[in-house]
């Protein structure tokens, strides 16, 4: 058994039940931590329909929401789920804003890891972060 995730008469993907049924209650947890609608609508008869808009306005929040996280557990928590949302992104043709942190965004940097031990290194940033979750992004959207 499948499930559909369309955005107008286009199918973006079509994944098992087991693996819509986690992603769809991940939306939800992504929402909230954002505080916005994703656009992606309840699975409705294997059907779910995604408002392009909103889903648009989602993912570049998401992505903020990352950019400005340093904590590696919290990061680790994103990864999978920002790259499975970029990668539906990516199908509809929505262009997002995948350039990295930066100390000129004015967003303040949150969840940040304190340790105590010496020369633990920082995640990555800018370039290195948007290179790898793309091609992670582009890994996902073989899969789907």
């Amino acid at each position: 058994m499948s499930q559909y995730f369309d955005m107008g008469n286009e199918t973006l993907w079509n994944p098992s039940n087991g693996v819509s049924r986690l992603f769809l209650r991940q939306v939800r947890v992504f929402e909230a931590e954002v505080g916005i609608p994703s656009g992606i609508g309840p699975m409705v008869n294997d059907e779910c329909r995604i408002d392009p808009a909103e889903f648009e306005v989602f993912v570049n929040a998401l992505l903020e929401r990352q950019q400005n996280t340093r904590h590696p557990v919290m990061l680790a928590l994103f990864e999978g789920f920002t790259a499975t949302v970029l990668a539906l992104a990516d199908r509809a043709g929505i262009t997002v804003d995948c350039a990295g942190p930066s100390a000129a965004s004015g967003s303040p940097v949150e969840d940040v890891q304190v340790s105590r031990l010496t020369g633990s290194s920082a995640p990555p940033t800018g370039e290195i972060w948007a290179s790898r979750l793309r091609e992670r992004a582009r890994e996902l959207s073989r899969a789907m």
